[in-house]
């Protein structure tokens, strides 16, 4: 009988975390990963067929991750500033719970295997930020979204470095998106 590739996969997938979270994506190496899992090296390629296969999947489920929790956040809110606000804050303090924030949210930018995935979480965070912003009133709101997403990638590194909530980087996140446009439309 065939093995269920289900537990196998995300123990190598939680494996993954722990190594990205001390050694960073540079040393995630598909030897390390198994180590950490306790599991052969048939076994990592049983279930991914090389490491850049695996970097996506590892990216997709931390990110898949913090989603959810932001979507849980908003669950039933309006779209405008109360939605937006708590939206941020989920995936910030999501950030700030979740192992491997430094390897999968800064160094997965300069990772040249995950940069389409970057690309796509940015903007379906975008498109999750453009209705609220919209609401606020500012004139282009998928181009203020794209900056409220680097904001708040910022502020979730800040957050980790200093190891410790940045208030008031929230609050200026809040302030500048909520006041909506200064000036002629």
């Amino acid at each position: 009988m065939a093995r269920p590739a289900e537990p196998g996969r995300t123990a190598l997938l939680e494996a993954g975390v722990d190594v990205a979270a001390e050694r960073g994506l540079a040393g995630l190496s598909v030897n390390a990963v198994v180590d950490a899992a306790g599991m052969a090296k048939g076994s990592f390629y049983h279930h991914f067929p090389n490491r850049r296969e695996y970097l996506v999947a590892l990216h997709r489920n931390y990110h898949d991750t913090l989603t959810a929790e932001v979507l849980a956040a908003i669950d039933g809110l309006t779209p405008g500033p109360d939605r937006l606000r708590v939206g941020i804050d989920a995936f910030l303090d999501g950030c700030r719970r979740t192992k491997a924030t430094k390897a999968l949210l800064a160094q997965s930018r300069t990772a040249a295997d995950l940069l389409p995935e970057v690309v796509a979480r940015n903007a379906a965070a975008t498109a999750l930020m453009t209705p609220d912003i919209a609401v606020i009133g500012w004139h282009d709101p998928d181009a203020v979204a794209a900056m409220a997403v680097a904001m708040v990638a910022e502020t979730a590194l800040a957050e980790l470095y200093e190891d410790g909530v940045r208030s008031d980087l929230r609050a200026a996140i809040h302030t500048m998106l909520t006041a909506g446009p200064a000036g002629p439309r």
